[in-house]
């Protein structure tokens, strides 16, 4: 067997494979994050129907956060929103910085003119 011909073996193993799982399983954060950047889920490890499993359980978790807040009182009892099932591929999302008072200052003076 030649090189390339092990080559294309291996690249057309099923995602669930040993060997896939354990390539997957080996890539560094910063591939991680260059493969989320270029945005092809034809890159990804998952099957096509993993990938449809995810967007649907997705999708119910999103239908019941709106219909609990469609059916909450007051604004701040709201739930807080479904985080998505992670993709191969995709980093986590991080989580937003909240705006503090001496942040808030700073941009309004930065807003009217002020030099920082």
């Amino acid at each position: 067997m030649t090189w390339r011909q092990l080559r294309v073996l291996i690249q057309h193993l099923p995602p669930e494979s040993a060997t896939m799982t354990s390539l997957r399983n080996s890539l560094s954060d910063e591939e991680i994050a260059e493969q989320a950047d270029r945005g092809r889920p034809e890159d990804g490890r998952w099957s096509q129907l993993e990938q449809l499993v995810a967007v649907v359980a997705d999708r119910v978790a999103r239908v019941e956060y709106v219909l609990r807040c469609v059916n909450t009182e007051k604004k701040k009892d709201f739930p807080s929103p479904p985080e998505p099932i992670r993709r191969p591929g995709a980093a986590p999302r991080r989580a937003k910085p909240k705006l503090t008072e001496a942040g808030a200052e700073r941009l309004f003076a930065l807003l009217n003119g002020g030099a920082a």
